[in-house]
Protein backbone atom coordinates (compact mmCIF):
# COMPACT_ATOMS: atom_id res chain seq x y z
CA UNK A 1 0.00 0.00 0.00
CA UNK A 2 2.89 2.08 0.63
CA UNK A 3 4.34 2.46 -2.20
CA UNK A 4 0.92 3.50 -4.09
CA UNK A 5 1.09 6.49 -2.05
CA UNK A 6 4.18 8.12 -4.00
CA UNK A 7 3.06 7.16 -7.33
CA UNK A 8 -0.54 7.96 -6.78
CA UNK A 9 1.46 11.96 -5.56
CA UNK A 10 3.55 11.95 -8.62
CA UNK A 11 0.23 11.68 -10.84
CA UNK A 12 -1.39 13.71 -9.37
CA UNK A 13 1.77 16.70 -9.69
CA UNK A 14 1.85 16.03 -13.30
CA UNK A 15 -1.92 16.19 -13.65
CA UNK A 16 -2.12 19.40 -12.11
CA UNK A 17 1.34 21.11 -13.14
CA UNK A 18 0.98 25.24 -14.98
CA UNK A 19 0.21 24.44 -18.03
CA UNK A 20 -1.24 20.67 -18.29
CA UNK A 21 -4.80 21.63 -17.08
CA UNK A 22 -4.72 25.14 -18.41
CA UNK A 23 -3.73 24.31 -22.12
CA UNK A 24 -6.37 25.30 -24.62
CA UNK A 25 -6.48 24.60 -28.26
CA UNK A 26 -6.33 28.13 -29.84
CA UNK A 27 -6.94 28.38 -33.69
CA UNK A 28 -3.74 29.85 -35.74
CA UNK A 29 -5.07 31.49 -38.53
CA UNK A 30 -3.43 34.33 -40.53
CA UNK A 31 -5.00 37.39 -41.57
CA UNK A 32 -4.01 36.94 -44.82
CA UNK A 33 -4.89 33.61 -45.84
CA UNK A 34 -8.47 34.30 -44.03
CA UNK A 35 -9.02 37.09 -46.11
CA UNK A 36 -8.31 35.34 -49.54
CA UNK A 37 -9.32 31.35 -48.01
CA UNK A 38 -12.31 32.04 -45.37
CA UNK A 39 -13.74 28.69 -46.31
CA UNK A 40 -10.51 26.17 -45.51
CA UNK A 41 -11.83 23.18 -44.24
CA UNK A 42 -8.88 23.15 -41.32
CA UNK A 43 -7.22 25.20 -39.77
CA UNK A 44 -3.41 26.45 -40.75
CA UNK A 45 -2.03 25.97 -37.25
CA UNK A 46 -3.22 24.68 -33.62
CA UNK A 47 -1.17 26.05 -30.22
CA UNK A 48 -1.81 23.78 -27.49
CA UNK A 49 0.09 25.51 -24.58
CA UNK A 50 4.08 26.07 -26.16
CA UNK A 51 3.27 23.85 -29.50
CA UNK A 52 2.15 24.42 -32.54
CA UNK A 53 0.96 22.47 -35.34
CA UNK A 54 1.09 23.93 -38.56
CA UNK A 55 -0.92 22.06 -41.05
CA UNK A 56 0.72 21.17 -44.62
CA UNK A 57 1.21 23.79 -46.71
CA UNK A 58 2.07 24.22 -50.20
CA UNK A 59 3.34 26.60 -52.84
CA UNK A 60 0.37 28.02 -54.16
CA UNK A 61 -0.20 31.61 -54.12
CA UNK A 62 -2.20 32.80 -50.86
CA UNK A 63 -4.49 35.29 -53.87
CA UNK A 64 -5.00 33.12 -56.89
CA UNK A 65 -4.42 29.72 -55.76
CA UNK A 66 -1.68 29.69 -58.74
CA UNK A 67 1.13 27.36 -58.47
CA UNK A 68 5.14 28.78 -59.75
CA UNK A 69 6.15 27.07 -62.74
CA UNK A 70 9.66 27.43 -61.43
CA UNK A 71 10.10 24.52 -58.35
CA UNK A 72 12.40 26.82 -56.37
CA UNK A 73 9.76 29.77 -56.37
CA UNK A 74 7.00 26.60 -55.25
CA UNK A 75 9.73 26.25 -52.50
CA UNK A 76 10.21 29.54 -51.32
CA UNK A 77 5.96 30.41 -51.58
CA UNK A 78 5.75 27.46 -49.15
CA UNK A 79 8.16 29.05 -46.88
CA UNK A 80 6.37 31.91 -46.74
CA UNK A 81 3.10 30.66 -45.65
CA UNK A 82 4.70 28.33 -43.24
CA UNK A 83 5.91 31.71 -41.86
CA UNK A 84 2.82 33.58 -41.82
CA UNK A 85 1.58 30.63 -39.47
CA UNK A 86 4.47 30.89 -37.08
CA UNK A 87 4.43 34.95 -36.85
CA UNK A 88 0.40 34.87 -36.15
CA UNK A 89 1.44 32.50 -33.13
CA UNK A 90 4.15 34.33 -32.28
CA UNK A 91 7.17 31.96 -33.18
CA UNK A 92 9.81 31.48 -36.14
CA UNK A 93 11.79 29.37 -37.99
CA UNK A 94 14.21 29.20 -34.77
CA UNK A 95 11.09 27.75 -32.79
CA UNK A 96 10.44 24.43 -35.04
CA UNK A 97 11.32 21.44 -34.03
CA UNK A 98 10.04 19.15 -36.72
CA UNK A 99 9.22 19.10 -40.41
CA UNK A 100 7.85 17.35 -42.68
CA UNK A 101 7.95 17.54 -46.59
CA UNK A 102 6.36 15.89 -49.31
CA UNK A 103 8.04 15.58 -52.47
CA UNK A 104 6.00 14.46 -55.86
CA UNK A 105 9.28 13.90 -57.45
CA UNK A 106 12.44 13.39 -55.31
CA UNK A 107 15.03 14.15 -57.72
CA UNK A 108 14.08 17.49 -56.34
CA UNK A 109 15.40 16.58 -53.33
CA UNK A 110 18.94 18.37 -53.66
CA UNK A 111 16.97 21.93 -54.50
CA UNK A 112 14.67 21.55 -51.74
CA UNK A 113 17.14 20.64 -49.17
CA UNK A 114 19.43 23.98 -50.24
CA UNK A 115 16.26 26.03 -49.85
CA UNK A 116 15.56 24.53 -46.81
CA UNK A 117 18.72 25.18 -45.28
CA UNK A 118 18.10 29.49 -46.07
CA UNK A 119 15.09 29.00 -43.06
CA UNK A 120 17.35 26.57 -40.62
CA UNK A 121 20.72 28.28 -40.67
CA UNK A 122 21.64 26.82 -36.89
CA UNK A 123 20.37 24.32 -35.09
CA UNK A 124 17.90 22.35 -37.78
CA UNK A 125 14.50 20.74 -37.14
CA UNK A 126 14.43 17.04 -37.21
CA UNK A 127 12.76 15.98 -40.63
CA UNK A 128 12.11 13.58 -42.45
CA UNK A 129 10.78 13.79 -46.40
CA UNK A 130 8.93 11.10 -48.76
CA UNK A 131 8.27 10.91 -51.73
CA UNK A 132 4.67 11.00 -53.17
CA UNK A 133 2.56 10.23 -56.05
CA UNK A 134 0.41 13.33 -55.92
CA UNK A 135 -0.62 16.11 -53.66
CA UNK A 136 -3.24 18.44 -53.92
CA UNK A 137 -3.57 20.49 -56.95
CA UNK A 138 -0.50 21.22 -59.14
CA UNK A 139 1.22 21.01 -56.45
CA UNK A 140 5.08 19.48 -56.28
CA UNK A 141 5.66 19.99 -52.19
CA UNK A 142 3.98 20.20 -49.13
CA UNK A 143 5.92 20.57 -46.04
CA UNK A 144 3.91 20.30 -42.54
CA UNK A 145 5.94 21.57 -39.20
CA UNK A 146 5.61 21.57 -35.25
CA UNK A 147 7.08 24.32 -33.24
CA UNK A 148 7.77 24.35 -29.67
CA UNK A 149 9.14 27.24 -27.42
Amino acid sequence: MRRGIPVFLCLMGLLLAPGVVSAKKKIIYPAEMKKHRPDMPFSPGVQVGNTLWAAGQTGASIETGEYPADFTEEVHMTFKRIDMILKDAGYTFDDVVEAKVYLTDISTFATMSGIFKEYFKKDPPARTTVGVASLVGKARIEITVTAAK
